[in-house]
């Protein structure tokens, strides 16, 4: 492992000793959620994965330093003010943040990267990247890492505001299989549904467990992407999204944006739009999904050494 990584005894101890860890990106801290919510929301996750007797190794970047877990102090920089404002660190901006001391949470890509380099298995995040609307070649990051990283990763599937079906038939080249956890349908991020069907569907977490046994098992080295769908009182309907969406679109056209401030500028529009309602379903997906993770990961724990990425 890198000697610019630092892991927090508490997870250090914990991949040692075969104990049920869960990764946690921290861009949805730096980026994703606005403030104090993203301080909030960073301790709720944390306390949601201990309460299913895992440990959270929340990654991101301070002072050219990947540290793998933090203490609240590290989480207060990255949820505070900051000069130089902090990073959004994909996979691509791990070496540059490093080389310049610079700080910033981790993307999904950013934190797959660094995931599968400490051995941790397991990942929870909101919603992954994808291919965006009437941009073809814009790709997130995150779909290529999905492809080269073999954990489970536990989501609400890809963000409402990207082209589902396009980000689905990336998957299927890229040959990550798409689990439906308790459902047979893609879910839309705020939404249970999306009209587009998942590859398999599991029911508990062990079933998750089975799955990525067998799959790294063949010797494939992708994810296992876990959709599972936000819960039912903190859901919002898809036509409803999909009108904020369309409104947040001709926004983002009008003003330029693009790159990697896209994805926020639509979410803060969407959140406006609904009346703060998306971002309610946003820290209720979240920490549904950390429940999740924890679970899957303490199936994985208890067979020690059974799955072999």
């Amino acid at each position: 492992m890198p000697n610019t990584f630092i892991i927090e005894p508490v997870v250090a101890r914990a991949l040692q000793d075969g104990q049920p860890v869960v990764a946690l990106e921290s861009t949805v801290i730096t980026h994703g959620l606005p403030k104090p919510q993203n301080l909030q929301l960073a301790s709720d996750l944390e306390a949601e994965v201990r309460a299913e007797h895992a440990v959270p190794a929340t990654i991101g970047v301070l002072d050219g330093r990947v540290r793998i877990g933090m203490k609240p102090a590290h989480l207060e920089r990255l949820a505070g003010p900051a000069e130089p404002p902090n990073r959004k660190i994909s996979s691509r901006d791990l070496g540059p943040a490093i080389a310049l001391r610079q700080s910033g949470g981790t993307t999904v890509a950013g934190t797959l990267a660094v995931a599968v380099q400490a051995g941790i298995q397991v990942f929870a995040t909101g919603g992954i990247g994808g291919v965006h609307r009437d941009s073809a070649f814009d790709i997130s990051a995150d779909l290529p890492e999905l492809a080269r990283c073999p954990m489970v990763v536990v989501c609400a599937g890809a963000k409402a505001i990207l082209d589902l079906p396009a980000t689905l038939e990336y998957l299927e080249t890229a040959g990550v299989p798409v689990v439906g956890y308790q459902t047979n349908e893609f879910p839309a991020f705020y939404s249970r549904e999306s009209g587009l069907p998942v590859t398999q569907t599991a029911d508990s977490p062990k079933q998750i467990a089975d799955i990525a046994k067998a799959h790294w098992g063949l010797g494939l080295k992708s994810a296992v992407l876990v959709v599972n769908p936000p819960p039912e009182d903190a859901a919002l309907p898809f036509e409803l999204v999909e009108s904020y969406i369309e409104i947040a679109l001709a926004q983002a056209e009008a003003a330029g944006i693009y790159g990697q401030e896209v994805t926020p500028f639509l979410l803060d529009i969407v959140s406006k739009l609904s009346g703060g309602e998306s971002l309610k379903s946003n820290l209720a997906l979240l920490k549904n999904n950390a429940r999740l993770a924890a679970r899957v990961a303490g199936v994985m724990a208890s067979r020690s050494g059974e799955i072999l990425a």
